[in-house]
């Protein structure tokens, strides 16, 4: 690819395999770096593989960011735990030469979603507060997360589920206004942007220096009420309801240069070879942007 559009594999890809595989896979087919999982990365050091292995492992390879940092709207006795978990997530970005961090507004459970009222163990964030509470106080805890990740050298970008209250690219760009930090951005997926009531008319129209990285995939058809993420992903890119070269002209017609992510959720490629996967996927992608030059 072009050194300004590079396509990137996702850790989603291989859902199953190791940090070292993923790795493996952007390096034998070329891809242009690896958005890589907390998860798979903080496995890594547990099983003993020091931050400099680790290092060695990744070998150079571009990493624009990693996942994520969940329910960012915590409040009141949940905010110690979720700078703690930020910090990690930091402390792991850092290990692995990482440009930023993925973050996500809550709740992620849909079971606190679908209910009217709370549910006993179960986090329900900010559902019950007025919008611009939702938005304050999601703003607020993001500036102070924001100062912790500029420490590291981190850029936060924002996702927002869009099962969630925030989740339309205007509320997302109001709470990122709010919190009024140059190392927010956006991130643009097609499906939640889809599954949120946005279109490719609304992307098109994003200031391309908010937007920090975009994850090209695929959905089966949402006929409304609140989207089921596990069945509605659960389809090979390219072969569900979405225009992806829609939603990439999309992006592309706001002059945005920068990375495009290859996010999985389709259950069968999961079982599937990885490499052949990850290699269908670039191609795909490829040519959705633009052909390698």
């Amino acid at each position: 690819m072009t050194t300004t559009q590079k396509i990137i594999l996702h850790s989603l890809v291989a859902r199953h395999s190791t940090m070292a595989i993923d790795l493996e896979i952007a390096k034998q087919l070329e891809f242009d770096g690896l958005e890589a999982s907390g998860s798979k990365i903080s496995d890594c050091l547990a099983a003993g593989v020091s931050k400099a292995s680790l290092r060695e492992m990744v070998d150079g390879m571009f990493i624009p960011g990693i996942g994520f940092l969940i329910n960012i709207e915590r409040q009141n006795d949940e905010r110690p735990q979720l700078f703690s978990d930020a910090v990690r997530l930091f402390e792991l970005a850092t290990a692995v030469g990482a440009k930023g961090v993925e973050v996500i507004t809550g709740p992620l459970s849909l079971d606190a979603v679908r209910s009217k009222t709370p549910i006993q163990g179960l986090y329900r964030g900010l559902i019950d507060r007025p919008e611009q509470e939702q938005i304050d106080l999601t703003a607020a805890n993001l500036r102070e997360l924001a100062d912790v990740a500029a420490s590291h050298d981190l850029t936060l970008y924002l996702e927002s589920l869009s099962w969630t209250p925030l989740n339309t690219i205007d509320k997302q760009l109001k709470v990122i206004e709010k919190a009024g930090r140059t190392n927010i951005k956006l991130l643009i997926d097609y499906w939640h942007c889809y599954t949120s009531g946005d279109t490719p008319e609304r992307v098109a129209k994003i200031d391309k220096d908010l937007i920090y990285g975009v994850h090209v995939c695929d959905s089966l058809e949402f006929k409304g009420g609140i989207p089921d993420e596990p069945i509605l992903r659960d389809v090979p890119t390219g072969d569900g309801v979405l225009n992806l070269k829609e939603w990439t002209d999309a992006v592309k017609s706001t002059g945005y240069e920068g990375w495009w992510s290859c996010e999985l959720f389709c259950n069968r490629n999961h079982q599937e070879n990885s490499f052949d996967v990850a290699r269908q996927l670039k191609s795909l992608m490829q040519s959705l942007i633009g052909p390698a030059v």
